[in-house]
């Protein structure tokens, strides 16, 4: 750890990775600088730090809680990411370095027109464009990413924006990983597991709300699936499949538009969705419609064709899409399960069809014959369905849960646990969680130390997550003594680090990153509740 000292500044400079297995040595390091130096400002200089996890950001705000003037400079690109993704820019000041890289005897793995694509190393390639004004469409590259990122959704996207020479490159994790589908072909007995994986991030990304106009509205495309439909199929049919689709309801809640399982990756013990090129916002029935065609559609006229894109059978294909929906929907009602598979084949075999005619496939006989097929089907279908629509729990649902455990500092990572795996389960956006996260970790810290003091007594964590409007609610409940936090002034952080008196900074946090933060003493029970807009 290097560091600098000077006129009362101690500068500390941060190297390699700082996570949970060396966080606390890296903590003590920089207490014992402190505690020796006494410095009134600290910089952290970042210029070597590779990686940062949750456990080094506590570091970070730990130290400004004493120093509230602490800032980090020389940061790189894709640690960045992680203090942006997180607050952490809009809490202190935090300076960005571009990265250099050099491609100097790197392999040349593909070439395009708008650029080199090398191996840097064995899990990373930089893509090197050949103008060097091509920051700006690396830039809107990555703020796609970045919105799926921030959103809460796990994905590998191109993460970095580095110099190389005298133009710009971006760089993209070479995944060092498994598919799904290559996972169901070695190991068929992992069939279950891979289902409840691919469900859990299927109800994580339909749970997700995207900001307005920042993402292509899949009704709209759709719609246009319908409307080039109206010359091949009978004029009823062709009518009633366009009203349809105008009738499904704007819908602001994100889709892939291409969810299938060579989509989906596990790399170590993290499932990681990939290929966002579709990424959409809409009703989950057009997912479902394109799902319906990557383990059905496509293949119900060639069934040996699916080895070629899955990797599997079409009898495991339809063992796994069969079992997806039972999940999904959380029924073994055949109706049910019948029925919204029914109006996600409407959408399929429009898409099919529209597709395999745009393509040529009137020119040719085995063509013909698949677009015969799904268009007889389609048709079918049209005269059974008058709506499109079923009943999406996914968007009514209110998560409610409670952890009852004893109020010692030893549980805090069993609280953070419990409160990050319900956020998670809602597709809490990792910049919101990470803000609930520090949070939780003041109130309940607070607890452990003052409720009871000096016996020890029990604390209640409770969750909850409502719709209108979409917010959470996080509640502590305690039978320590009577204390209302939110009854001390807040700090003045205008104040010198010399003026400041010590205390209050961490409340004073809480307020500043909840929407609303409420206290009630209520037949002996002290009661805390955190209010995030999500």
């Amino acid at each position: 750890m290097i560091t600098s000292w000077d006129n009362d500044k101690l500068t500390i400079g941060l190297e390699g990775r700082i996570d949970s297995g060396n966080a606390a040595g890296v903590e003590s390091e920089i207490m014992d600088l402190i505690k020796e130096k006494n410095p009134s400002r600290i910089v952290l200089d970042a210029e070597n730090l590779d990686y940062i996890s949750s456990a080094g950001l506590r570091i970070i705000l730990r130290l400004r809680k004493t120093h509230p003037d602490l800032s980090i400079i020389n940061v790189k690109s894709d640690v960045y990411e992680v203090f942006d993704m997180t607050g952490f820019t809009e809490m202190m000041k935090v300076e960005k370095a571009y990265r250099r890289v050099s491609v100097e005897g790197c392999e040349e793995i593909g070439r395009g027109a708008n650029g080199s694509l090398y191996r840097i190393d064995k899990d990373n390639v930089v893509k090197v464009y050949n103008h060097a004004d091509a920051l700006d469409e690396i830039q809107h590259e990555r703020e796609v990413a970045r919105l799926a990122l921030i959103l809460g959704i796990p994905t590998a996207i191109s993460y970095d924006v580095v110099k190389v020479g005298d133009s710009y490159g971006s760089v993209f994790e070479l995944l060092n990983a498994r598919s799904f589908s290559r996972i169901l072909k070695s190991e068929p007995e992992k069939l279950d597991w891979c289902v409840e994986e691919y469900v859990k991030m299927l109800k994580r990304i339909h749970s997700t709300e995207v900001p307005e106009g920042k993402l292509p509205d899949m009704k709209e495309t759709a719609i246009s699936w319908a409307k080039f439909m109206q010359d091949y199929l009978p004029e009823e049919s062709g009518k009633k499949l366009l009203a349809l689709v105008e009738a499904v309801p704007h819908d602001n809640h994100m889709i892939h538009g291409d969810y299938h399982t060579k989509n989906l990756e596990l790399q170590d013990d993290e499932v990681l969705l990939i290929d966002m090129d579709t990424l959409a916002v809409g009703n989950p029935i057009f997912e479902l419609g394109s799902m319906f065609n990557a383990y059905r559609g496509f293949f119900e006229l060639d069934h040996d064709a699916i080895e070629s894109f899955q990797g599997f059978s079409y009898e495991l294909a339809g063992e796994f899409w069969e079992k997806t929906l039972r999940a999904y929907l959380n029924t073994d009602n055949e109706k049910v399960i019948r029925s919204v598979e029914d109006k996600a084949r409407i959408i399929g075999y429009t898409r099919l069809i529209r597709r395999s005619i745009r393509r040529g496939g009137l020119e040719d006989e085995h063509k013909r014959a698949e677009i015969e097929l799904w268009k007889s089907e389609l048709i079918e279908l049209l005269d059974k369905y008058d709506t499109l629509l079923f009943d999406n729990d996914l968007e009514k649902a209110e998560f409610h849960n409670e952890l009852d455990i004893e109020a010692t500092e030893d549980n805090l990572n069993a609280v953070m646990a419990f409160v990050d795996e319900n956020l998670e389960s809602v597709g809490c956006s990792m910049k919101s969680q990470m803000q609930i996260d520090i949070a939780v970790e003041e109130v309940f810290v607070n607890i452990c130390k003052y409720a009871y003091h000096p016996e020890k007594g029990r604390a209640v964590v409770r969750v909850g997550v409502s719709d209108e409007p979409v917010q959470v609610k996080i509640t502590f409940i305690d039978h320590g003594h009577p204390y209302d936090p939110l009854a001390k002034d807040d700090p003045d952080v205008t104040l010198s680090a010399e003026d400041r008196p010590i205390g209050g900074l961490g409340i004073f946090m809480v307020k500043q990153t909840m929407d609303a933060v409420e206290y009630e003493y209520k037949d002996g029970t002290n009661i805390l509740t955190l209010v995030k807009n999500l």
